[in-house]
């Protein structure tokens, strides 16, 4: 019988043998024959995936290179304009001729296809489904490469050949259009690319984003971007230089303004806990109403012990005129210094006038540096003042070192602050230098709605303090809370668990919210948001249908881990500081504790089944490491924490630390390399865990694990299946519906885990 083929969306990848019968349970049908010709296009061609790498359909010829990619995309309400502007090179001395194949999304057109150099008239052109099938299904069988397999399910569009001489480079461009999804007031664009480690080219991505309405936030779930609001119905979109090597499709959103706060929701299902995954994104209104504004009352707690003598305290006293400065006239503000003991600007916080300016100048001048570190009763003084009526009361708090006068135990400082703040006041840490206690100014920051940074040796404390002010400008949504009701309107606080952030932060401009969490059941859910708007109480109201969960979103429930994983290492972190009144005993350790067990032991799960690893559970990717023992798994995760997050609380090793916590905390953007700041504060990635899809695989020799099967005591597959047989279609068919296919792109054998089996997946055999 004919082997069978599948279609999805114009892009086809098929059986490429014929065989008579089924095959033999435990056994594949042979290899096809290499000497397959591919239609329209010579055997000495190359074929160029822009999204992922070139192949050559001679095995023996070198490949040309693609040197870089850039990406310019016009975004005008639903239509997208995407213009691809391609570098290769060709390293051999001989000529080399080229063809592109551009997988895009349904219902592109090409509107554009140009080369450098002298040739035939260049022509692109999205190929009918057939077509796109005859062609892709000679390729992968002459190829049996299968990391062509990554993109199907994508429409195809193919370039004439143009030629690339010897040792030089060609610049191509291609040009496609396309109607954008949307769901309610969200848009989605989505540029697709590879998601293998391997394939780490830089590629420069840029969008320009205009509509006929106000555009509330903009928002990506696969990247780092950089966003600047050119006018209240346009933005330019950048993909940050710190993610351009990140591999994955490029995803985008942006929200439509309405009246007050904006939201939506993504959803992933998982059956087997009986609901799944959410990500609500929510933005503020592109313009506040006239003459509306929350005004602020800030503090500055300024550390003036002997160790900030010189450049320090010069720029300590540079930021907090800036900061004063920076204030609205009917905005208030108190300065606070402290060495062995505390001074006041102010009995309590001025409002801003050019006279109360000049006099804080003044001041500030007169600080001199000298004595001890009084953290305690400095914190104390900020948080008794009497509040400002009307104003959002937040505090900017600066430090050099530990605490070493008054009461220095960590956990009376920290519970102080807990207990002595009635005000609600938002406190903003700064460590200047390392030698300050690091899970102490993180936990003073994380109780009052704040947050805290770090300015290593020779940074510029002045810049630290304005970049983190500029960004407290104009509170708008203040306070907030959420509750959940069902269709019925009745509400329930089982409708959804585990949120991320628990506590809503304070919205100012231009912020986002993104929360992250898991829901029941799949009936709609309602989300009621209340708080302070513009010093009015105010509550938004969103719902929500879980039916239109899908697989697709797999970057919410990595999210989630990864924030999850944050807040479990925290906990160990915390509670690993020292009371003063049980001193710790050598060979013992606050993971001893059965309840800290538990958290080391969920930390490991979610590491191994999303794939997300930290510089406490990198060890998992060594090879080597004996799943099969997960005692001594567990075992070297609580070593790596007691080690590190808790007995390390100051110090650059406490510092970095501190940098990869805030970042998984607030994750907003998949780290799919699993990059981490280690002790030396030098960036490290790991490569020898991928995640794909909803799935994570750990390379073992030249083989893929899938995530799942890392514990079992034998991974003998029951079957094995290689890429031209009639079980790989039919397992690729169903990962198509699915939207999984890139599990099967992995280069090398992959071990998987489906409906119970163990299968063993080769490719090019």
């Amino acid at each position: 019988m004919p082997s069978p083929q599948m279609t999805l969306g114009g892009l086809l990848i098929a059986t490429l043998t014929a065989a008579s019968g089924g095959p033999v349970q435990g056994q594949t049908t042979p290899a096809p024959a290499r000497a397959i010709s591919v239609p329209g296009i010579s055997n000495d061609t190359q074929i160029i995936i822009p999204q992922s790498r070139s192949f050559p359909l001679d095995t023996g010829l070198t490949q040309i290179g693609i040197e870089s990619v850039r990406a310019h995309v016009e975004i005008r309400e639903q239509t997208a304009r995407t213009r691809l502007e391609m570098t290769l090179k060709n390293p051999t001395s001989r000529d080399q001729e080229a063809v592109v194949l551009l997988p895009v999304p349904d219902g592109a057109v090409v509107s554009g296809f140009t080369y450098d150099g002298v040739a035939p008239e260049p022509t692109a052109r999205v190929l009918p489904h057939d077509e796109a099938r005859r062609l892709y299904d000679s390729i992968v069988a002459r190829l049996l490469d299968p990391a062509l397999l990554e993109f199907a399910g994508y429409n195809l569009i193919r370039s004439s050949s143009f030629p690339i001489g010897p040792n030089k480079t060609q610049r191509v461009e291609l040009i496609y259009e396309h109607l954008l999804d949307g769901d309610g007031g969200r848009i989605d664009y989505i540029l697709p690319r590879s998601e293998s480690l391997a394939q780490r080219r830089p590629w420069s991505i840029t969008v320009q984003l205009a509509s006929d309405h106000s555009i509330s936030t903009v928002y990506s779930p696969s990247h780092a971007i950089s966003v600047a609001r050119t006018s209240p119905r346009s933005f330019r979109v950048e993909l940050a230089e710190s993610t351009q090597s990140n591999p994955g499709p490029f995803h985008l959103s942006y929200l439509l303004d309405r009246d007050g706060l904006n939201a939506s929701l993504f959803a992933y299902p998982d059956p087997a806990a009986g609901g799944g995954y959410f990500l609500m994104m929510a933005g503020l209104p592109t313009e506040p109403p006239p003459g509306r504004r929350t005004p602020r009352e800030v503090t500055l707690v300024l550390d003036r012990s002997g160790s900030m003598a010189g450049t320090k305290m010069d720029q300590v006293r540079a930021a907090a005129l800036q900061v004063i400065e920076g204030l609205e006239d009917d905005e208030s503000f108190n300065i606070i210094d402290y060495g062995t003991t505390v001074e006041r600007f102010a009995d309590t916080p001025v409002v801003k006038t050019a006279e109360n300016g000049k006099t804080a100048r003044t001041y500030l001048a007169g600080i001199r540096p000298g004595g001890g570190t009084n953290i305690h009763d400095a914190l104390l003084a900020a948080l008794r003042q009497p509040p400002t009526a009307g104003m959002l009361p937040i505090t900017l708090f600066l430090t050099d070192g530990l605490p070493t006068i008054g009461r220095t135990n960590e956990i009376t400082i920290r519970e102080m602050v807990a207990a002595a703040n009635p005000h609600g006041r938002r406190i903003f840490t700064f460590g200047v230098g390392s030698d300050v206690n690091v899970p102490l100014l993180d936990r003073i920051a994380t109780v009052t709605r704040g947050t805290s940074t770090y300015v290593v040796e020779g940074a510029d404390v002045e810049l630290a303090v304005a970049k983190v002010f500029k960004r407290l400008s104009g509170p708008i949504f203040s306070s907030p809370v959420i509750r959940t009701t069902d269709s019925g309107g009745d509400g329930s606080t089982r409708l959804v668990h585990d949120l991320i952030p628990a506590a809503l932060p304070d919205l100012f401009e231009d912020d986002q919210l993104i929360l992250l969490g898991r829901y029941r059941g799949e009936e709609p859910i309602t989300f009621h948001v209340e708080g302070e708007y513009f010093d009015t109480p105010r509550q938004f109201q969103f719902t929500f249908d879980l039916r239109r969960a899908t697989v697709r979103n797999a970057f919410v429930p990595r999210l989630w881990a990864s924030r999850r994983i944050a807040l479990l290492i925290d906990q160990i972190r915390q509670d690993g500081a020292a009371s003063g009144l049980a001193p710790q005993v050598v060979g013992v350790s606050t993971l001893d504790d059965p309840r800290h067990q538990e958290l080391v032991e969920e930390i490991l799960r979610l590491s191994t089944e999303f794939g997300i690893l930290t510089e406490y559970t990198a060890f998992l990717a060594v090879e080597g490491t004996d799943f099969e023992d997960w005692s001594a798994v567990r075992g070297a995760c609580s070593a790596s924490l007691d080690a590190r997050a808790v007995r390390t609380r100051s110090g650059t090793a406490a510092v970095n630390q501190a940098w990869n916590w805030g970042a998984q905390v607030e994750q907003r953007a998949l780290n799919r390399a699993n990059a981490y700041w280690n002790e030396s504060l030098e960036r490290v990635e790991i490569t020898a865990v991928q995640q794909v899809n909803d799935r994570a695989f750990f390379r073992r020799g030249n083989r893929w694990v899938d995530s799942r099967l890392l514990r079992l005591q034998t991974l003998e597959p029951t079957r094995t299946i290689n890429m031209s047989s009639r079980e790989h279609a039919d397992l690729l068919h169903r990962f198509l519906l699915e939207g999984r296919q890139g599990i099967l792109s992995l280069d090398g054998e992959i071990l998987l885990l489906v409906d119970g089996e163990i299968l063993l997946i080769r490719g090019g055999c």
